[in-house]
């Protein structure tokens, strides 16, 4: 009869237990997404959080505008005006309908190019900037290598297939990292209508980004498709001091694509915003020892850390590990501030922050010489 009961009374617990999580979710289950190729980094620090075939060689679509953008806002002037060509002007769907000796001011082009990813915008800012679309691209190529995105060749400025014109989910969030770090990037990715006129005629042009309407805190950053790459999105939200960059490429085509790309995307941001917080480890000015001192009368000086360091860390997981390496002692005179050594943050083999280790207070030389220089000094002010 006990047995019975216990038995009785743990099928209770399994059942409401099996409830909560339907009912409230597992905070720890990540995201399950159709994306070909997808991944979440915090962008203060650019950790990868979560991904799903990162590295995977993949086409992006009109993503590619993000690295347009960034280029012509380097490279340009956003009062310049633009001369479109013939080339710009035929370019296929989705367009402004641009004609041929249009003159249209370069701001304009992008506000076009970002919110509603017309490819004669882009084909008009790379001959703009620098007179052809192909060394436009690579201009793009050689920037992405620079930003750290290795596995990305721009053959087009809009991101229509061509070649060998692709990226990876990981590369798009670096790009996208870089760019977000420019507040005339991010002012005209967040403008949500706007009206210009060109010389030849006036436009309106309403933001497809639907992300900014429907996820709390969203501020970024491009839609994408081509029937190559199928449904694709850039990413990014903040909420408090938590800034997250999301990427999905090949979320799926047709109509069931189109929406699959803003599911894959919420999924992977709630699954952020549910497991991860910054963590202040480290602070500066905390003292974590001492250091030998050769040539003064003290034969230690305190150490301490030169920065806080704040790390993107998963709820409820322990600190990272710290590894401190300082150097055998110093000579006097040293100044207060005076770098001695690191502390690197580990999180298993994974390295996640790294700080200076530097003196406490700063210490005056003291040998025969310096002793001597001191008394001749304290004399002459005697006089």
């Amino acid at each position: 009869m006990r047995k019975k009961t216990f038995l009785l009374f743990f099928l209770i617990l399994l059942n409401i237990s099996n409830y909560m999580i339907f009912a409230y979710g597992s905070t720890n289950k990540e995201p399950d997404v159709k994306a070909l190729g997808a991944v979440l980094i915090d962008f203060d620090s650019g950790r990868i959080l979560w991904g799903k075939n990162i590295n995977k060689p993949l086409a992006m679509a009109s993503t590619t505008k993000i690295m347009t953008a960034i280029l012509a806002l380097e490279k340009g002037n956003l009062d310049d005006t633009v001369v479109v060509s013939k080339r710009a002007a035929i370019a296929p769907k989705v367009k402004m309908e641009l004609k041929e000796g249009e003159k249209i001011k370069l701001e304009y082009l992008m506000y076009a190019l970002m919110m509603q990813s017309s490819n004669d915008a882009a084909v008009a800012i790379a001959e703009h900037i620098c007179g052809s679309v192909e060394e436009f691209c690579a201009e793009m190529t050689k920037k992405a290598n620079e930003i750290g995105a290795k596995d990305t060749v721009f053959i087009t400025p809009n991101g229509l297939d061509s070649g060998d014109h692709h990226s990876t989910a990981y590369d798009m969030a670096l790009i996208a990292r870089y760019a977000l770090n420019n507040d005339e990037f991010v002012r005209i990715i967040n403008t949500r209508e706007i009206s210009f006129k060109s010389s030849v005629k006036s436009y309106s042009v309403i933001n497809k980004n639907r992300l900014l309407s429907e996820y709390k805190g969203a501020d970024g950053v491009k839609t994408g498709f081509t029937g190559k790459a199928g449904h694709c999105f850039v990413g990014s939200v903040k909420r408090d001091n938590l800034r997250l960059i999301s990427v999905v490429l090949g979320s799926g085509w047709g109509t069931s694509g189109k929406e699959q790309k803003w599911k894959d995307t919420k999924k992977i941001l709630d699954y952020g915003f549910d497991n991860f917080e910054y963590r202040t480890i480290l602070n500066e000015g905390d003292e974590i020892g001492n250091i030998e001192v050769k040539r003064a009368k003290e034969k230690s000086v305190d150490i301490c850390y030169g920065q806080s360091m704040t790390v993107c860390m998963k709820k409820g997981d322990n600190n990272p590990e710290i590894v401190k390496k300082v150097q055998d002692f110093v000579l006097a005179p040293a100044e207060k501030g005076m770098k001695v050594g690191k502390a690197e943050a580990f999180i298993g083999n994974e390295k996640v922050g790294e700080v200076d280790i530097i003196l406490k207070s700063s210490i005056e030389r003291h040998d025969f010489k310096s002793s001597v220089d001191k008394l001749f000094r304290n004399w002459l002010e005697a006089l």
